[in-house]
């Protein structure tokens, strides 16, 4: 029985610390949907192959969280476990940018620490530009990372294992530079997991006991100041072992990628008429923001007065003509208009393959 948070955190520990050798111990296709969650951009798929086959081969992620337009930032990877995405990180962010992973497995830091040299080498940097340090998500402070000087934070699949969701989104935010990202890709439940899940250490080390429901993610962020969750791409999730497959009863699992984005708090917030300028590397023609912003070259169109703030204050203001309208932000939408965030209906229109499952998501 696992019933405080430093249960479930030995409990983690010890499941892909010890446990696991590899990804294909892992009891669901999490990690098998990385790359056909959506269309993966040449220099990703170039990084990605890039990175030493020992890394890769203990990564345990469940999406892709490569962002566009890294190049040159301070990145910080929640989880990095194997190194796997770190070191991908490293090649985009390029020298001038920089790459902490941070892990609480004691064994997983001590493995991607051996491979600094050889990516260093690999990449051509005269200097290594990836940081390991072992602490815990829900801790940045005390890991050493300062608040306000992080550009971006990645997290691939590791939320799901973290008890207190609210200390690691809050402790993502604190560290934010204004108008910073928080990209992750993490799974997600269809209904409201119950507490005798979240008892199961298994569960646990498989993501599915702390999953959160998806339509949660949206309050937890608003209540701690993010904006809008940005929903990018999703999956559905299999369960292959029969044992959990039964135990998860009626609730579904799906990989989902959000991006939720620290904004100014004193701004005034209007609508705008923005236009993609085709600058950002690997995407000349359209920049395909998330599930429901594709921005095409030279070609204006009208947003809400949330997506013009986080194009005003993000890294994409330089790609971005915004031209702000007299109309300020409407009534914040209900939970129930959030339809277009859930990741089982985008899961679904993707025409991933599933599980039969006999209800429908939530």
């Amino acid at each position: 029985m696992m019933s405080t948070v430093n249960d479930v955190q030995e409990n983690v520990k010890k499941y892909y610390g010890n446990r696991l050798e590899s990804s294909g111990d892992l009891q669901t296709s999490a990690a098998s949907c990385s790359l056909s969650c959506s269309t993966v951009p040449l220099s990703v798929r170039d990084a990605l192959g890039m990175v030493h086959p020992q890394v890769t081969k203990r990564f345990f992620g469940c999406g892709l969280p490569f962002p566009a337009k890294l190049e040159g930032c301070r990145v910080l990877d929640l989880g990095s476990g194997s190194g796997r995405d770190c070191y991908a990180f490293s090649k985009l962010v390029g020298q001038s940018g920089h790459v902490t992973g941070i892990d609480m497995t004691e064994e997983l830091i001590a493995a991607s620490r051996q491979y600094i040299e050889y990516h260093q080498k690999t990449f051509g940097y005269k200097e290594p530009n990836v940081t390991f340090v072992q602490g815990y998500m829900e801790k940045l402070a005390e890991a050493g990372i300062q608040n306000d000087s992080v550009d971006v934070v990645l997290s691939n699949c590791v939320i799901c294992l973290c008890p207190d969701k609210r200390a690691v989104l809050q402790q993502a935010y604190n560290v934010l530079k204004e108008g910073g990202e928080l990209y992750f890709s993490d799974m997600y439940a269809s209904e409201v997991v119950p507490d005798h899940m979240k008892q199961d250490p298994v569960l646990w080390g498989e993501g599915m006991g702390g999953s959160l429901f998806w339509q949660d993610l949206i309050s937890l962020a608003s209540s701690i100041g993010f904006s809008t969750p940005r929903l990018v791409s999703a999956s559905h999730i299999v369960v292959y072992n029969r044992e959990l497959y039964v135990k998860a009863g009626d609730i579904r699992y799906a990989s989902g990628t959000y991006r939720l984005f620290k904004l100014p708090q004193t701004s005034v917030r209007c609508e705008a008429i923005v236009t993609y300028k085709g600058t950002v590397a690997d995407f000349p023609d359209q920049l395909d923001f998330d599930s429901s912003h594709c921005f095409q070259k030279d070609v204006a169109v009208e947003v809400n007065a949330e997506m013009a703030t986080i194009l005003q204050s993000s890294r994409f203001f330089p790609d971005f003509q915004i031209q702000m309208l007299d109309k300020q932000e409407s009534s914040s939408e209900s939970p129930s208009q959030y339809c277009y965030l859930n990741p089982f209906l985008l899961a679904d229109k993707l025409g991933s393959s599933v599980r039969k499952c006999s209800k429908t998501s939530k």
